[in-house]
Formats: C-alpha cells, sequence, structure tokens
C-alpha cells in the first residue's frame, strides 16, 4: 500500500494552485514510500473529453493514473457525490493517503470521503513524517498556531494548507494512464449541490493564481477610488483585491476580498493601498513574498509586515505610480 491518491481542481487545462502543491507533497510521499501518485479528476457531464486531456496531461506533474469520474448526474458541483466517487476508488484500490487541496472544495469533499472510509481526517497540513505512526504539522487558528499531530488510520487522510508548500512545476512531457470512472451514487448524494454561480469577468486575473496583487481598503474612501487600483492593476497585469471592510461597506464584491474569510493570496508582490491590517487580513496574505504598503498612517499594523513602506495619501500616489510605468514604457 505505496501509492497516494490526490483529488485535483481543474483549471485552466490543468491543476490549480492547490491542486499543484497537494501534488507536489504527494509526490515527495510517495518517492519516500517507493510508490506512485494517482490523481481523481471529477468532470462535469458537459466537459468529459476537456477533463479527459487534463487528466491525461496530469502525467507531466508526476501522476502515473488519473482517475476520470464522469456521471450524466454530475453538472454542477455535489459535495456527497464527490464524496461517494472518491470513497469508491479509495475503497477500490491500495493507498497509504488520500490528500486534497487545502480550498474550500477539497476540504468539504475529503470529509466525506474520510466519514464514508472511516478514517479520521487532518485539514491544513504542512508537513509529513511517515513511519509506524504518521506525525503530521498543521496549521491552526488562521495559520497562527501549527499543531503537532498523529495521523492514524489506513489510508491517511489529509488537505494540504493553501501556499505552505511549493506548487509542483510541470515537466516538459510525461502522461497519465487515464481511467473512467462510473460512481455509484444515490439521490441523497446529490441532494446538495451547486445549481448556480456568478463567475468572475472572463479576463480577469485569478486572485488566488495572481503574480501580482493590488489591494484597496478603508482608505481609499469609497467604491469611485477603486478605478485607480484597476488602473494600475491593470498596468501591471495584476489582479485587484480588498479588505473586508470594503466588501462590508458594498464597494467591492465578497470575491475580491482577502483575508481568513476571503482569498488566501500568494504572490511575488502585494501593494495594500489604504489598509490598515486588521489580523484577518494579514492571515490572507502572509504567503506575499514581498509587501508594499501605501498608508497615511504610520502606526498601521499593516507596516509591520511591510517590505517596502510609503507613507502618504493613495490618492496622490498610486496614481503616480501608474503614470510613471507609462512614461518607462512609452505608453500614453
Amino acid at each position: 500500500m505505496s501509492a497516494i491518491l490526490v483529488l485535483v481542481e481543474a483549471a485552466d487545462g490543468g491543476p490549480d494552485r492547490l491542486s499543484s502543491e497537494a501534488l507536489g507533497l504527494a509526490g515527495r510521499l510517495a518517492g519516500t514510500l517507493g510508490g506512485e501518485v494517482h490523481a481523481v479528476v471529477v468532470a462535469a457531464s458537459d466537459d468529459v473529453p476537456a477533463a479527459e486531456a487534463t487528466a491525461r496531461d496530469l502525467g507531466r506533474y508526476g501522476v502515473a493514473t488519473a482517475h476520470l469520474v464522469t456521471d450524466d448526474r454530475l453538472t454542477t458541483y455535489a459535495p456527497a457525490a464527490w464524496g461517494a466517487a472518491v470513497a469508491g476508488i479509495v475503497t477500490g484500490g491500495s493507498f497509504a493517503a488520500v490528500v486534497a487541496p487545502g480550498s474550500e472544495k477539497g476540504t468539504e469533499v475529503l470529509a466525506h470521503v474520510a466519514a464514508r472510509i472511516g478514517v479520521p481526517m487532518a485539514a491544513n497540513v504542512v508537513s509529513v513524517d511517515m513511519g509506524d505512526r504518521w506525525h503530521v504539522t498543521r496549521q491552526r487558528w488562521a495559520g497562527s498556531l501549527l499543531e503537532e499531530a498523529w495521523l492514524d488510520g489506513e489510508p491517511r487522510a489529509f488537505t494540504v494548507a493553501p501556499h505552505a508548500v511549493p506548487a509542483l512545476e510541470p515537466s516538459a512531457a510525461g502522461q497519465s494512464t487515464v481511467v473512467r470512472v462510473q460512481p455509484a451514487l444515490t439521490d441523497n448524494d446529490l441532494r446538495a449541490r451547486v445549481v448556480g454561480q456568478d463567475r468572475a469577468t472572463a479576463d480577469r486575473v485569478s486572485l488566488a493564481d495572481a503574480k501580482v496583487v493590488v489591494g484597496g481598503g478603508r482608505g481609499l474612501g469609497s467604491a469611485e477610488s477603486f478605478a485607480m487600483l484597476d488602473e494600475l492593476a491593470g498596468l501591471l497585469g495584476a489582479a485587484v483585491g480588498v479588505s473586508r471592510v470594503a466588501t462590508s461597506l458594498g464597494w467591492r464584491p465578497h470575491a475580491q476580498q482577502i483575508g481568513q474569510t476571503g482569498t488566501r493570496i500568494a504572490p511575488d508582490l502585494y501593494i495594500a493601498c489604504g489598509i490598515s491590517g486588521a489580523i484577518q487580513h494579514i492571515v490572507g496574505a502572509k504567503s506575499a513574498k514581498r509587501i508594499l504598503v501605501i498608508n497615511t498612517d504610520p502606526d498601521a499594523p499593516i507596516f509591520r509586515r511591510a517590505t517596502y513602506a510609503v507613507i502618504g495619501d493613495v490618492h496622490a500616489i498610486v496614481p503616480a505610480i501608474s503614470n510613471e510605468i507609462r512614461r518607462v514604457r512609452g505608453v500614453g
């Protein structure tokens, strides 16, 4: 029992960032065990050909076998149905562990899987030491502390904490063996399901995956002031994020919120404009490699996290940055 099974969430024809992180950790564990990495991809009934191409391409991420779950009833996400499908693969195989990305969907599905196969589950794991018993380190309290724990049961079940381990980079070539799976689902498995989605604008940079994020908070003063952040983000190829206050005031949608109850980001650069830095927001931005803070208040808590600090009015500084970018690029 040496293979590792990973639930993969697809995006743009490949695994999304959190799934790439889960695949990276799973690959290291499989290497230590001398086993293989397997993956599970769940295909919506109207997207099977694209999902099959994605599953096959997972060979570039070290996946030996990709289990492609297809069912006409899986038009949209249904957590219990996904859990039933993954549990069926687990019980029909021989796996040392079943791993999921630490996304809301990954955590929800793995909880269903663990309940169905009767094993404990650890969420937000950052490292694993294998032996007769598996020792895991995991994040608790929104990443403010680390917990050491034993993870028993066979197979072990855990999610990988977002942005806590490096994402696996794909190789130039490689193909997985794709195995079609027809899950055994009941009507009860489909009682809770997504019935509609409000998707972000197609050409908008994903907040979770962006290399640069421009964030705004209460200090911008109004919804209209976010136009200058949109402008700067457009020049940098960046995503726009916001603090919880900005969403509570109705200035921006919750989908753009960064923080404990929003999206956790891990960009190369985070430009925080008019954000004081409440702990809930810092939790969401703690994985940023560099943080540039622009704020009039030199005592704002976010300055303690800053790589670069500008004390001043965002309404003057942000347009000045945009103008300088245009000047250097020679554009109007």
